[in-house]
């Protein structure tokens, strides 16, 4: 398949090799099982997951990005319900729910870290040097004419192969999730894998010209030079299309402000692909936290999905 012309400029490529890993622990609980298990990155660093894997019937599989929250400490912890806010614990409400879901640590997170290197949720002597690693991290690809960005999505493609591997349910089943800094992730990954059939993007949502014209601050991985004098978010989100697209945004979120904007300027490239209806955005009332009710309409979302194609 020939690759998109913003595929070209971010330079990104898309892993679609099996994915061997080890297995580092393993954790039984009623309703799933839950391993933690090692593999490479795509630059031969180790990776780490949560692997969860449901006792009943698997109806699906999602890779489950977590969020960032101004906090390296915590990475996939959170998203398996091991620390953090409640209302991120997607991967065992999914593995309750039938679907397999895979965790890993976005680069410079938890056990990503390299000043604590595979020391999970220690903190740091001095937090700083976590923010200073993640720095770093941005500005050396930088200097070699590459970028953060195009690091975080060929993790999150090995991710997704590792997990497309492992799930019963089929190559129809497989979905990808995130919020916040785990939504950009989304967004920047679905347009270019066509493996992933169901996308859900919280939090995140919003153009490069409303963060500028507001003074948003701009996501490390998300500073690309260049990109917008070319493209902005809706030139990604149409890529998805016919594929399915779930967009949650908040009315006093920074991080989502015109998200109902930017969806309106990618329903033409849905209804083209006679796929109108794939195409969903809900908008709440609130900030950028998730909140009871956006963690349910994320579920729900996915259940039906699964159950229905």
């Amino acid at each position: 398949m020939a690759q998109p012309e913003i595929q070209r400029f971010l330079d990104i490529h898309i892993h679609r090799e099996q994915v061997p890993f080890e297995v580092v622990e393993v954790h039984e609980e009623k309703r799933y099982t839950r391993k933690l298990i090692r593999y490479a990155g795509s630059e031969g660093d180790e990776v780490r997951a949560f692997l969860f894997l449901p006792k009943k019937e698997v109806v699906g599989a999602v890779l489950v990005h977590h969020q960032h929250d101004g906090d390296r400490v915590i990475g996939k912890s959170e998203v398996a319900g091991l620390a953090g806010d409640p209302h991120q614990f997607f991967c065992p409400a999914l593995a309750e729910r039938g679907i397999m879901t895979l965790a890993p640590d976005s680069i410079c997170f938890e056990d990503r870290r390299t000043n604590m290197k595979g020391q999970g949720l220690e903190p740091a002597p001095d937090p700083d040097d976590d923010i200073m690693q993640h720095f770093n991290e941005m500005c050396y690809r930088l200097l070699n004419g590459t970028t953060l960005m195009k690091k975080v999505i060929e993790d999150s493609s090995i991710a997704l192969s590792l997990l497309s591997e492992l799930n019963p349910a089929g190559p129809d089943r497989l979905g990808i999730l995130g919020h916040s800094y785990g939504g950009n992730t989304v967004i920047f990954h679905s347009p270019f894998d066509e493996r992933i059939k169901f996308s859900c993007s919280s939090g995140a949502v919003c153009s490069y010209r409303e963060k500028f014209s507001t003074q948003t601050g701009i996501e490390m991985a998300e500073t690309i030079p260049g990109f917008t004098a070319r493209y902005d978010i809706e030139d990604l989100l149409r890529l998805i299309a016919p594929r399915h697209l779930l967009v949650l945004s908040a009315d006093e979120d920074i991080y989502a402000m015109d998200a109902p904007a930017v969806c309106e300027a990618v329903e033409p490239a849905f209804a083209a692909a006679n796929a109108a209806d794939h195409l969903t955005q809900v908008r709440f009332k609130g900030a950028h936290a998730l909140d009871g009710e956006r963690f349910e309409v994320i579920l729900g979302w996915f259940v039906e999905k699964f159950g229905k194609e």
